[in-house]
């Protein structure tokens, strides 16, 4: 295991590789404004352990891959779609499993939607709808929006700043499970103290979108596995099965109590459902697509 810059059209991305390259390869792909880190060490050894080839990386203006000036990204939403197959082709690899977390997510359908050769399978994991078909689904909870409102830091103070993210971190967890704010701080601080210049990550709330798929989500024919708590803020549960409904024979596993992302505590339960899922015949919760329900955690 090892960090590796590669550059491509550019741009230098910050990789990083778990387990025996000529396992399976698994490509994990994390929300905007967030570094390779917030897919935790120990959670990519478990998969890599499972027999999988894992890779993370930071997304531009995260960690240490190229920064732009706050506020302004000489980017789009569609060159992070793009930075993934960049990782692919940096690391050799022809299509990998895809698994996203949150806006990692809609990067990975828009991945299958318009690369979907570089695709064998995707995971979405508190995610949404890349491609909107008309249908309303429930804003984020009060609570979110309110935090979102009102707000405020102070980005050239690393320590309000690392309060301001483990109460952002808090939010997303959800209330339905005790928090762990000594390992969020933590976490908070090694981002912040890795990163080129963490303010940049601001980007990603700018970012224009670029150019749209004009396929839809029922166009997706990879296997597909949804993965999502009923107690998430940002993308309350009708999100994730919204996403199950439009993509054909997708499974959702729904876990309860879980908020907006991937739990320590839920790392077991995702885990075995990862490695069912891309083992290439089905998913270790089901043989037929549809719902399923973790155990209590």
């Amino acid at each position: 295991m090892a960090e590796c810059m590669i550059e491509a059209a550019g741009v230098e991305l910050c990789t990083e590789s778990f387990g025996d390259p000529s396992d399976p390869p698994v490509l994990l792909v994390m929300g905007t404004g967030a570094s390779m880190l917030w897919w935790e060490e120990d959670f990519c050894r478990m998969l890599a352990e499972g027999g999988r080839s894992v890779i993370r990386y930071d997304h531009r203006d995260t960690g240490r891959s190229t920064g732009y000036p706050p506020g302004r990204p000489g980017y789009t939403g569609a060159d992070l779609v793009d930075d993934a197959v960049r990782v692919l082709d940096a690391h050799g690899i022809p299509a990998a499993h895809v698994v996203g977390v949150s806006a990692g997510g809609a990067f990975a359908q828009l991945l299958a939607l318009e690369h979907p050769g570089r695709v064998r399978s995707l995971v979405l994991i508190s995610s949404s709808c890349a491609v909107p078909d008309g249908r309303e689904l429930p804003p984020p909870s009060e609570a979110f929006m309110r935090f979102a409102a009102t707000a405020q830091v102070d980005w050239s103070d690393p320590e309000a700043v690392i309060e301001h993210h483990v109460a952002y971190a808090r939010l997303l967890a959800g209330d339905q499970r005790p928090f762990d704010g000594t390992a969020a701080r933590e976490l908070v601080r090694r981002d912040v103290e890795r990163a080129r210049d963490f303010a940049a990550a601001r980007n990603h709330d700018v970012l224009p979108e670029g150019r749209l798929p004009r396929a839809s989500l029922s166009s997706i024919a990879v296997p597909t596995l949804v993965i999502h708590g009923t107690a998430d803020p940002l993308f309350p549960l009708r999100h994730g099965e919204a996403l199950a409904e439009r993509i054909p024979g997708a499974e959702l596993l729904v876990l309860a109590d879980a908020g907006h992302g991937v739990e320590r505590a839920d790392w077991a339960t995702v885990v075995r459902a990862v490695l069912g899922h891309t083992a290439g015949s089905g998913s270790a919760w089901s043989r037929r697509p549809g719902r399923h329900e973790s155990p209590d955690p």
